[in-house]
């Protein structure tokens, strides 16, 4: 089958799903093309079987803001029509579904569309009054639609008032890139005198709560010798720096920008630090439990659905720090019982979310609409 695959090519889940689903997929013999501005930071193009087309948008006196998404839309018809592509799947509503749905129109036929809705999308992007009648446009129009969690699904038929059936195909790691890690290197790095390693990863967003992140690794740091590694760029980036840099704890804090690949980097943490506002899905969550990094995150949106508070990490209402703080001491003090959870959270993360599975899933979905 060939394939296109249009997403935004940053360090973010939607990027990062995109990416590892097209190389999976064309690792299964499919031929996959990729259609975005700029090179996905986790897409091997290398790889057989996988095509890059930049999308390049004109600068002309006329456009105060450059129309990126007719562009795209261009871009995918003509790929699609010279490259005989069957499927267009795009990985989130707006620009890339509608786009999507544009070339699909171009074309008059013959083309159809999958839309995965990640996120934010939905939750923000998609409820502002601009974009709301255009991403309700584009979910009822595509010829399939799926969302990454349980929880997403239900907000997109509550916010669109819809009846579009949406599937849910949840992410998912590819359990062999995580057999054989040598994180031991990265650990005498961070921890060279023993200490105990938090990790956070996202891109700063205030929906992030980032100072929860740092006031739960303050009060860590005051009971045992620990570290925190941050990982990614945004917004409250500086903030979170300035805080560090006000309490006097920079020598105990390591700022990693965005990183290709983490997955060594979380293998050599203890615990991974996830106290959002929300999270459709929790990618870091997942990547983490894989890696052997026992997630501490909040009881909402679709992270409950990836961690098993008790048995593979520990769920806390927003906001309540001291209880994060409480469990993060419970686990870094106890042996027996962090060993255990990390064998329950790899476990959990190859059975559940492992890449056969799910690949499957996307296959099964793209036929039916052949």
């Amino acid at each position: 089958m060939k394939i296109g695959i249009s997403c935004y090519p940053t360090f973010g889940g939607s990027g990062v799903v995109a990416s590892e689903l097209g190389m999976a997929l064309a690792e299964r013999g499919h031929e996959v093309h990729f259609i975005t501005y700029a090179v996905p930071g986790r897409l091997n193009l290398c790889r057989p079987g996988i095509f890059y087309h930049e999308v390049s948008v004109p600068d002309y006196p006329l456009f105060e803001f450059p129309p990126y998404s007719l562009a795209l839309a261009s871009k995918m018809a003509e790929v699609a029509s010279r490259e005989r592509i069957s499927v267009m799947h795009a990985h989130y509503a707006i620009p890339q579904a509608a786009s999507a749905l544009l070339a699909r129109d171009i074309l008059q036929g013959g083309l159809r569309v999958v839309t995965t809705l990640h996120g934010t999308d939905v939750t923000l992007v998609g409820r502002d009054p601009s974009f709301l009648p255009v991403t309700r446009h584009t979910i009822l129009a595509s010829d399939a639609v799926s969302a990454v969690s349980q929880f997403l699904q239900k907000e997109v038929c509550r916010t669109f008032t819809c009846d579009k059936t949406i599937r849910v195909i949840p992410n998912f790691i590819e359990p062999r890139e995580y057999e054989g890690i040598e994180a031991e290197p990265w650990r005498r790095r961070f921890a060279p005198k023993g200490e105990k390693v938090l990790v956070h990863i996202s891109n700063f967003r205030p929906v992030k709560r980032i100072d929860d992140v740092i006031d739960i690794f303050l009060a860590v740091r005051k009971e045992l010798p620990v570290k925190l590694i941050l990982i990614g760029t945004g917004p409250d980036l500086p903030k979170a720096e300035q805080k560090i840099r006000r309490e006097q704890a920079e020598a105990d804090v390591f700022f990693l920008g965005n990183q290709q690949r983490v997955i060594e980097i979380l293998a050599a943490s203890d615990v991974l630090l996830l106290p959002s506002q929300t999270e459709s899905f929790g990618l870091a969550a997942l990547e983490a439990m894989a890696a052997g990094a026992v997630p501490i995150a909040t009881d909402a949106g679709g992270l409950p659905e990836v961690v098993q508070h008790g048995v593979s990490g520990f769920l806390a209402p927003v906001g309540e720090v001291q209880t994060m703080v409480n469990y993060a001491l419970e686990l870094l003090n106890n042996a027996s019982l962090g060993d255990r959870m990390r064998d329950s959270a790899k476990t959990e993360a190859s059975e559940k979310f492992g890449l056969k599975k799910i690949l499957g899933e996307y296959e099964n979905l793209y036929r039916t609409l052949s």
